[in-house]
């Protein structure tokens, strides 16, 4: 490439950095991507590929009427390379776009390091660079090394805030009885893609009490217990209510147990880890229990009495900065404009929405680049919703969230409810492609 082609750094090679990554290469300016892995890892990363997938193999509903459906609608249609990752290694999860966490990171990482445009460069940034000829983007992730994360601190002028999240644990699928499991998608007739795990009242109360007995992995001195609404531990979720489960993760209705024909008291869902079969995730099990608990505890689930774990679950620190006072709608940094940031670290949560800023971000450095206005998403739109909450909140009330239709804005018309979703899809796509075609953003 000419000596002119603008060289745009990002640190971090996780969802929003790969993403941002490809965004900036197919735009014609050259990348050096940063990834810590394998010199160093986090608490909750173990794997030396790109783009790792940590909590879940699932990236929620992928139905276009739901708020994470449309956002992962409008990634495809700006060309998000981890949409087709995800879209290439599918697994079966009913109305899910779950995914084989392996080939998926595998997929990315062939990508990313196979693009001619794209340099990876293993090693671990202690602290952000200072401003250079070009933009520069931290995608460092909700488990940036301290260091790092006081260079952006010192730079931002705020405190970062935090809260907890946890990791939900695996099992292989030749140690479940399946004489007791069953296979079932909620109000589906047809054989389903999860595994059922069913309990009675009676099972239900022996868990409920095992588990608020069993150990847990206490917090440090310094550390608040402050958890995501949308990701709690199991054992948060008890502590405001015996029946909170069977209201949540363990709601059983739709699933009927074939040998009663009736939906059980409570039921723990299963859902395929890896294409071959051979591992499956509980789903809504995220949780705090010390390990030796997880398999005293997890194994007086009905089906799971001799149960293996292929992974135990955990809780990790997740950080991020106050975005309305940190950002604009750009993801520019307000006092450092070349810089941008991208992925969770910038007060979303999720998979989906931390690459869709990894995507945002990766065109704004391009534009930026090149000397152009960088752009800002129309909030009916879910990627502009989404960045409306970073930097429209109050900032004393400012909270990580996922995408959802509560980001959008106020209905000018009341609708039905059943039309609603599908009404904000078509609303936003059709939004999106007149923005692409003003601002000559290239869409499919």
């Amino acid at each position: 490439m000419a000596s002119n082609t603008p060289e745009i750094t990002i640190i971090g090679g996780g969802l929003a950095g790969c993403e941002a990554a490809w965004q900036i290469a197919r735009r014609g300016c050259t990348v050096t991507l940063h990834e810590m892995k394998p010199i160093h890892f986090s608490p909750a990363h173990e794997s030396p590929l790109l783009a790792e997938l940590v909590c879940s193999n699932s990236l929620r509903s992928a139905d276009v009427s739901s708020a994470v459906g449309l956002l992962k609608e409008e990634m495809r249609r700006l060309g998000s390379l981890v949409m087709a990752a995800a879209d290439h290694t599918q697994v079966p999860a009913g109305r899910a776009l779950a995914v084989d966490r392996a080939l998926f990171a595998q997929f990315i990482t062939e990508k990313i390091e196979n693009h001619p445009a794209i340099t990876v460069v293993r090693e671990e940034v202690s602290e952000l660079p200072p401003p250079g000829e070009w933009p520069m983007i931290m995608a460092s992730g909700p488990l940036t090394s301290a260091p790092l994360a006081a260079s952006l601190a010192q730079l931002t002028g705020e405190e970062h805030l935090a809260f907890y999240d946890a990791i939900a644990p695996i099992v292989a699928a030749d140690s479940l009885d399946m004489a007791i499991v069953y296979r079932a998608s909620r109000y589906d007739d047809g054989p389903g893609d999860y595994l059922n795990c069913p309990m009675n009242r009676d099972e239900y109360a022996a868990f409920i009490e095992a588990m608020r007995s069993a150990d847990k992995v206490p917090l440090k001195e310094f550390e608040e217990q402050k958890y995501f609404e949308g990701c709690l531990p199991i054992e948060i979720m008890m502590e405001r209510g015996e029946n909170t489960l069977r209201f949540g993760p363990m709601k059983p209705v739709g699933l009927p147990d074939p040998r009663t024909g009736r939906d059980p008291y409570a039921v723990v869902q299963l859902r395929m880890e890896k294409k071959d079969g051979l591992l499956y995730n509980m789903v809504g099990f995220q949780t705090k229990l010390t390990y030796g608990a997880q398999q005293t505890v997890f194994r007086l689930i009905p089906g799971m009495a001799q149960a293996e774990f292929a992974r135990l679950g955990s809780i990790h620190r997740n950080t991020f900065v106050c975005g309305p006072k940190v950002l604009l709608p750009s993801l520019q940094v307000k006092n450092r404009p070349d810089l941008l940031l991208a992925g969770q670290i910038t007060g979303v949560e999720g998979y989906v929405e931390s690459t869709a800023m990894g995507l945002l971000a990766g065109i704004n450095a391009v534009r930026l680049a090149f000397g152009q206005t960088a752009l800002t998403l129309p909030n009916d739109t879910a990627m502009g919703a989404l960045v409306g909450h970073l930097t429209q909140t109050e900032p004393k009330h400012f909270q990580p969230s996922n995408i959802n239709f509560g980001l959008f804005p106020a209905w000018e018309t009341k609708l039905p409810k059943k039309l609603r979703g599908q009404h904000r899809a078509e609303t936003a796509l059709a939004s999106l492609k007149q923005f692409c075609d003003a601002e000559n953003l290239e869409s499919a």
